[in-house]
């Protein structure tokens, strides 16, 4: 066969995948509204279930909820035979996937769902079949066209039940007011984590800070300097920012034997700040733009205010070591 054949096989498979998909939209009904309904008002968890391919989608969906703050497992029917039906609790929600919804596997934690009054939501392309009968809420996939040359193999089919599913968790984090500050809570280590951090999370504050007042002579903010290693002396009035001076300021009155001059006279008047919310990624873009070492960081609220307090500062090595990029 031609090698070049291998990316018009692919693209059919793709283009078949991407038709049958469309086919989603029949799924969004009452019923879909309902599951929605009971997602967001279950006292207890969200039990995941499926075999097989099934299976696979029921414990990637399980991992979508809980890491948007929904408790959630996956059970899996064959070993729930064998006392892990235990877990399952009258509080609970099971929802089950099956394609065909006649998978023998499911009839017994039917059946113990059934008997101990466990809400089902069953999701399964057969109306009539023995998952959709016992389920109290019916979620019914449209019959698609696999993707392969014998139509056969579980392609589209699989993949339309994963954007069911993931239609779901997307519902439900919308009505929850999700958020990237509560994603963040849920994600504290990994590239997603380190995405979402924000100027708060990593700046120093408190006595952390080289601040002194305005009053003070140039002896002592080479001190204040000196002692807190960040490179920068924060000139204040009132506990609000009056200006900053850095290092390399110093330095020059040093060698130029000024060491009398007054900070009034050495300081940037109007130095650069950001908000507390501001993402950490953001913050670095705007360091390495203006390519400075250190910046200041307010309150939101002060931000657009004349006279700012100062929250905290940021120095490029916290940002490095956060992993925020």
């Amino acid at each position: 066969m031609n090698k070049k054949n291998y990316i018009s096989l692919a693209n059919k498979s793709a283009n078949t995948q991407i038709k049958e998909l469309s086919k989603i939209k029949k799924v969004f009904n009452n019923s879909f509204i309902k599951a929605v309904d009971s997602i967001l008002s279950c006292k207890g968890k969200v039990i995941f279930a499926g075999i097989g391919k099934s299976g696979l989608i029921a414990r990637k969906i399980s991992a979508t909820f809980s890491s948007v703050g929904i408790p959630s497992f996956f059970c899996d029917p064959a070993q729930a035979l064998h006392g892990d039906m235990g877990q399952i609790e009258k509080k609970d929600l099971l929802i089950i996937f099956s394609y065909s919804g006649n998978t023998s596997e499911l009839t017994n934690m039917i059946k113990y769902a059934n008997r101990f009054r466990i809400k089902i939501i069953g999701i399964a392309s057969k109306p009539d079949s023995l998952l959709l009968k016992a389920s109290d809420i019916k979620l019914i996939l449209p019959k698609v066209r696999e993707a392969d040359v014998t139509g056969m193999v579980p392609t589209s089919s699989t993949s339309i039940t994963l954007l069911l599913g993931d239609c779901l968790a997307t519902t439900v984090m919308y009505q929850k007011k999700f958020s990237k500050e509560k994603f963040k809570v849920f994600h504290p280590g990994g590239n997603i984590g380190n995405s979402l951090l924000l100027a708060k999370d990593i700046m120093v504050s408190g006595k952390k800070m080289p601040v002194i007042n305005y009053k003070k002579n140039f002896k002592e903010a080479l001190k204040i300097m000196n002692q807190k290693k960040l490179g920068i002396v924060v000139i204040t009035k009132n506990k609000f920012i009056k200006g900053l001076v850095t290092d390399g300021d110093l330095r020059r009155e040093l060698k130029n034997n000024s060491i009398n001059k007054d900070l009034n006279k050495l300081m940037t008047n109007t130095p650069l700040v950001v908000n507390e919310n501001m993402p950490a990624s953001k913050a670095l873009g705007i360091m390495n733009e203006k390519k400075i070492t250190s910046i200041l960081v307010v309150p939101d609220k002060d931000l657009k205010k004349s006279n700012k307090r100062l929250k905290g500062i940021i120095h490029i090595h916290f940002l490095l070591q956060s992993g925020a990029r």
